[in-house]
């Protein structure tokens, strides 16, 4: 099963896979596929693999997508971890859900936080203008309709959150099983 994880910026996404990751280091079951993105590290940022616009063109990924200016993709190499039974857990843009679901087995993962929060980790980054945090709240993106959704609220301990989304990795580990 592919789990693709999704949500607002500011959610917490990539603190809570981290967390998830650590937690399920020792569960051959899962494999936590790493991005591409044309963009170098930021410190603080999610640890992805940095790559340049002629590299990126010349990979082969199952998923990829365009945004902020960047080049984002997960290889194709998470095939072969679905093909063995693994539970592939993707950070991913929700544009790229309805293709995703018509080639793999998915479940979404919807991490977010209340729009207070959510405002307020924006605002500590400092990466971006007041107008443009607004712009970014103000967005309503939908979920595609008939693909199986867990939404995580990410507005307690990180530890709680952390422990939620653990929980629904193993949930999708067991009823990907066979038999």
């Amino acid at each position: 099963m592919l789990v693709l994880v999704v949500g607002p910026s500011g959610a917490g996404k990539d603190t809570l896979l981290d967390g998830a990751r650590e937690h399920l280091r020792a569960d051959p079951r899962f494999h936590f596929a790493r991005r591409d993105i044309t963009r170098p590290p930021t410190p603080g940022g999610e640890a992805h693999t940095p790559v340049d616009p002629a590299t990126f063109a010349a990979t082969r990924y199952a998923l990829s997508w365009h945004a902020h200016g960047f080049s984002y993709g997960i290889r194709a190499d998470i095939e072969d971890e679905l093909a063995a039974g693994h539970v592939v857990v993707a950070s991913v843009s929700r544009g790229v859900i309805a293709d995703a679901a018509v080639r793999y087995p998915v479940l979404v993962l919807e991490i977010t936080a209340p729009p207070e929060v959510l405002a307020s980790r924006l605002a500590a980054r400092a990466r971006e203008p007041e107008a443009d945090i607004a712009a970014r709240l103000a967005r309503n993106i939908s979920l595609p309709a008939g693909i199986a959704v867990e939404r995580v609220m990410n507005d307690g301990t990180i530890a709680a959150s952390v422990a939620k989304v653990v929980a629904v990795l193993s949930r999708a580990a067991e009823s990907a099983r066979p038999g």
